[in-house]
């Protein structure tokens, strides 16, 4: 398959990774996954029993990029390279999802309260039938938080649609001391990688 023109699909809903995409001069289409627990999901983002957070997120990733490519199959749609992306907040071992309310959210900020965890972004292409595949790992130390910062922020709609309840690119970032690894990662797409990646499937960029 050579791709029909510079565009890409992007198999993900994240407001940050198409603002990513659009920085670095990515053209790009949206292919949208349902993702809606009510209705029906076409890719589980529940975690495997004994799952490390590793595995779960690369897992993840992978497995959008392989329903969107089957689907641009069954469709009959343009075949462009597709891009699929998951991120995770670990912290002792433990995988930190989105948060179902406030009640969860604040318990996750204590948890992080004063302590590093890791952020873990997996980045998947689909293209001519092959997968190449990368993951970004970053550290992220948080400041001593108190209860009162927490639930302030808790009370915004931040917290609520993010892994480990907080968004580096919106009010959390005055709760970060310390950042090792890549910050367009703790977004949600590591742009240096997912360079690297486009270009191995042939996609020119600025």
């Amino acid at each position: 398959m050579k791709p029909l023109d510079k565009k890409i699909y992007l198999a993900s809903k994240s407001p940050r990774r198409r603002e990513l995409l659009r920085q670095v001069g990515i053209e790009f289409e949206l292919f949208s996954l349902r993702s809606d627990p009510a209705r029906s999901v076409d890719v589980s983002e529940d975690v495997d029993t004994g799952e490390a957070p590793l595995a779960y997120v690369e897992r993840v990733a992978r497995e959008k990029g392989e329903f969107a490519w089957r689907a641009l199959h069954l469709r009959r749609m343009p075949l462009r390279p597709v891009l699929s992306a998951d991120t995770t907040v670990t912290i002792d071992g433990e995988i930190l999802g989105k948060p179902a309310d406030a009640r969860e959210a604040v318990a996750m900020l204590e948890r992080l309260s004063g302590r590093t965890h890791q952020v873990l972004t997996s980045v998947a292409l689909h293209h001519t039938d092959v997968v190449e595949q990368v993951t970004q790992v970053s550290n992220v130390r948080f400041a001593k938080l108190s209860l009162d910062n927490i639930r302030a922020y808790c009370a915004t709609p931040e917290p609520y649609d993010k892994a480990g309840a907080y968004g580096i690119q919106g009010l959390a970032a005055l709760f970060i001391e310390h950042i090792e690894g890549s910050h367009s990662g703790i977004m949600g797409l590591p742009v240096f990688e997912t360079a690297q990646l486009l270009r191995k499937a042939g996609i020119p960029l600025p």
